[in-house]
């Protein structure tokens, strides 16, 4: 059974406690637990993994990303990262594991210019945006074969 890596960026450890108007109720791991029964139902398991820190989030994919045997796939939400990092875009360009950019929130409806520029969706398989942590399902659920 293959395993399917969520991977969350800075501040989604506040995740039901962060500007909720935004973000949602729901803590990550309430979510988590719904990935759980979802990958399941699909024969595949998830692993979860956050970070604050750039340079661990790269760590993380150049450990994961070559694993194809044991992996399918990474659903990231790589928080601000998303619109200010090469060096995670550079991370997954250089893994053969698909990634799949996911957000909470709308970004390209977000108030702030600078969230409507992703640097890591050009190196992405693709992006769910706005369906609310639903956004991580759907994310699990398009790199499910």
């Amino acid at each position: 059974m293959k395993k399917i890596l969520i991977l969350n960026g800075p501040n989604l450890n506040l995740l039901g406690k962060r500007e909720p108007t935004i973000y949602g109720s729901e803590t990550m791991e309430q979510v988590l637990a719904g990935l759980e029964k979802a990958a399941a139902e699909h024969g595949t398991a998830i692993e979860y993994a956050q970070s604050n820190h750039e340079g661990e989030l790269v760590d993380i994919i150049q450990r994961v990303g070559f694993d194809t045997d044991v992996y399918a796939g990474i659903v990231l939400n790589a928080g601000a990262y998303t619109h200010t990092s090469l060096a995670i875009a550079d991370a997954i360009a250089a893994v053969p594991l698909p990634v799949v950019e996911v957000h909470i929130s709308n970004v390209a409806a977000r108030a702030e210019q600078i969230r409507h520029t992703s640097l890591i969706a050009p190196v992405c398989k693709g992006t769910i945006a706005g369906f609310g942590t639903r956004s991580y399902l759907l994310g699990m659920l398009a790199l499910l074969p």
